[in-house]
């Protein structure tokens, strides 16, 4: 990493920040958090959170050690951000995939270059928002035209994001989405998930058929589901719980690669599965949501203590 840069912010006066400094991290701006009571770094390209910790602990988000911080490229780990559709675009209902031109997974927010909206500081709380205008600079990506707000609110106690979805055009849009989270563990055969029991999931490894879940999730090796649910769930670590409670959400995508996807994946550490497992708030499958000219939609997860 680089030293502080002194690059001015998009619109908002650095002047008035007490906490948050303006950091070049490879080849990407970001804006990075030292308060009193957290540290929290925020990347300009995906509007990607990389990093959230209250003083004194380790980053409650996974980051693989083999990242790379390019233009263009996807952040590995932390929580990237997947708009406006999620995963595959032939898996998609139809009325995603009528937007979609590129075979390209997760969308194009993860990758794109969101500009600053504000920075609010408090003695207690920092507050970053970012804003993404889809428009005709995408046109070779997708149909649509919408604005995203990536807003996220940072305290002693949890980290919170908010992605809110304003449909610009003047025909209904169709997206789907979510926050790719990854978090971390010291061991995922000794990690459990718990909050889906009882709950329906289609199995991506399974040719994408419906399951129940009964009692907690286990990790077994690779694992990539869907369950239909947005009740609050409870991350069992060795050394640990956290708790995530999402909004605007009926949909959970539980994701691990397994031994032999890690060796496939990029920025990916061979063993890395061992160390991490994704829980992510999603509008997914079932669950993608339809907007009408000026309406919104918020998909937001708050993280914190269990």
């Amino acid at each position: 990493m680089s030293e502080s840069s002194d690059k001015p912010p998009i619109s908002v006066n650095p002047g008035q920040w007490s906490f948050t400094r303006w950091k070049t991290i490879g080849q990407l701006e970001a804006l990075e958090v030292h308060h009193p009571l957290f540290q929290a770094t925020v990347f300009l390209q995906g509007a990607h959170l990389s990093h959230f910790s209250p003083r004194d602990e380790a980053n409650w988000l996974w980051l693989s050690d083999l990242a790379k911080f390019q233009p263009g490229r996807a952040i590995r780990g932390g929580i990237p951000i997947c708009w406006p559709w999620f995963g595959d675009p032939a898996r998609n209902p139809p009325a995603i995939r009528s937007h979609i031109k590129t075979t390209s997974a997760h969308g194009f927010a993860r990758t794109a270059l969101w500009r600053l909206e504000d920075v609010r500081e408090s003695a207690h709380e920092v507050e970053i928002s970012l804003s993404l205008n889809a428009n005709d600079d995408f046109a070779e990506h997708w149909t649509g035209h919408a604005l995203a707000l990536a807003t996220f609110s940072f305290s002693v106690k949890s980290c919170q994001i908010a992605l809110t979805t304003t449909n610009l055009s003047r025909n209904p849009m169709s997206i789907s989405q979510a926050l790719h989270t990854y978090l971390p563990t010291q061991d995922i055969a000794r990690t459990r998930l718990l909050g889906l029991g009882n709950s329906q999931y289609v199995d991506t490894l399974r040719d994408w058929e419906y399951f129940n879940q009964e009692g907690p999730v286990y990790f077994e090796g690779e694992t990539d589901r869907i369950y239909e649910t947005g009740e609050p769930l409870i991350v069992v670590t060795p050394s640990g719980k956290r708790k995530l409670t999402s909004v605007g959400s009926d949909s959970t995508v539980v994701w691990n690669p397994g031994l032999e996807k890690s060796r496939r994946l990029s920025d990916f550490p061979d063993t890395g599965w061992q160390k991490m497992l994704c829980v992510e708030t999603a509008n997914a499958a079932a669950d993608y949501r339809v907007l009408n000219d000026g309406q919104s939609h918020t998909l937001g997860v708050v993280i914190g203590r269990a």
